[in-house]
């Protein structure tokens, strides 16, 4: 049976904000036999090879990493950019997840884009 996981909430922690942070703007996941295919939107200053959106993550709602994209150039001239992530294995049980972003520079986003199946 097919699943979808739909946006259900943007989140963020109250922590003081890091410069360039990279911002998800939207994200999707669909399940194609048993794993899923994760679509991310982000928008990012990036500004060239020192200073780009360079991953995002799918964590479960504990913070456990369940898969990473990285992205291995920057998207100075392509703001925002989606990229998609294939095969992603979603644990029997888990009917939320978490998508963060990084930045080369900044590191992990504070800012937590949160999926849960409809």
């Amino acid at each position: 049976m097919k699943q979808t996981f739909a946006a259900f909430a943007l989140c963020s922690i109250a922590l003081p904000a890091l410069a360039d942070e990279p911002v998800i703007e939207n994200a999707t996941a669909r399940q194609s036999g048993g794993s899923w295919t994760f679509s991310v939107t982000l928008s990012h200053p990036d500004t060239g090879w020192d200073h780009y959106a360079d991953g995002w993550r799918v964590l479960d709602m504990d913070g456990n990493e369940l898969d990473l994209r990285v992205l291995a150039h920057p998207h100075e001239h392509e703001q925002p950019f989606t990229r998609s992530l294939s095969g992603v294995q979603i644990p029997d049980g888990i009917t939320s997840v978490e998508i963060q972003a990084r930045c080369l520079v900044d590191g992990w986003g504070q800012e937590a884009y949160i999926l849960t199946p409809r």
